[in-house]
């Protein structure tokens, strides 16, 4: 082979390994996955560019509400999505212990404290005997739901409650006479109208458009319902979802989050 034949065969393969034409092309990794529309999937869209520059794709599926709304885990389980970004690590240990699940969180992000919110009522003391209360009948949020009650004078638990779950059989006493409703999370902020006032996350809030420093009362800052990024076990120190996790967790984030959900939302790391 001449001089100018190398030449040439030398600027096919740079153009090649350039313009992605094959194995010198510049290898990406795309991350699906599955998340609440409000803040995750928006926390998420901000760190997109971030990532992107790091060969890191991220395609991003808003849970839907409805009976398909409980479905992230198993979709993450099943490898249907690489991650999912909608929950709390209490929430995430019942479902593994119910379904045998083989997850594990990868880095926690955000705080969404739990609010009493009221169509009816601007205070916590215009609240009359007899209110009709709604929370949410999952274990875990409904566990913070009776605790916050608990807090403001409503009800009384029993003291052996442990493992951050509990449901209203789970009361010892009505110190003010309400009634308990149980209501699955995804319906509670449309039956508004129906209740004296109901308890939910933030993200229910800010999804339905309400303004989140309305409600009456609400978990502290120092929850310990942090949201985490969720993954097979395995991956939970793969390199893009490291990257994900460090990128959830900038300065840049955290002050996305203070300036956007001005407490609403509170960074957790």
């Amino acid at each position: 082979m001449n001089r100018r034949m190398v030449k040439v065969v030398i600027a096919a393969f740079l153009a090649l390994a350039v313009f992605g034409g094959g194995a010198f092309a510049a290898e990406r990794t795309t991350l699906k996955i599955m998340a609440s529309a409000v803040p995750h999937a928006e926390l998420l869209e901000f760190v997109k560019p971030k990532l992107a520059a790091q060969g890191i794709d991220i395609e991003v599926s808003v849970i839907e509400e409805g009976a398909g709304s409980r479905l992230y885990n198993e979709q993450t389980h099943n490898g249907e999505f690489d991650v999912n970004f909608a929950q709390h690590v209490p929430y995430l240990n019942s479902v593994k212990t119910e379904q045998g699940y083989d997850l594990a969180p990868a880095g926690g992000i955000h705080v969404e404290p739990i609010g009493f919110y009221s169509a009816r009522h601007r205070t916590k003391a215009a609240i009359p005997d007899n209110a009709k209360i709604a929370v949410p009948n999952n274990a875990t949020n409904e566990y913070r739901a009776l605790r916050i009650l608990e807090e403001n004078g409503f009800i009384k638990l029993k003291p052996e409650i442990q493992n951050y779950s509990a449901t209203k059989e789970d009361i010892a006493e009505y110190v003010k006479p309400v009634e308990i409703i149980e209501l699955d999370a995804g319906i509670i902020v449309r039956n508004a109208e129906d209740l004296d006032g109901y308890i939910t996350n933030t993200n229910r809030i800010l999804e339905a458009g309400i303004d989140p420093t309305t409600a009456l009362f609400r978990e502290g800052k120092d929850s310990p319902y942090a949201n985490v990024l969720v993954t097979k076990t395995a991956r939970v120190n793969d390199p893009a979802v490291v990257a994900l996790k460090n990128a959830l967790t900038t300065e840049d984030v955290r002050r996305f989050i203070e300036e956007k959900y001005k407490g609403a939302v509170v960074p957790a790391f």
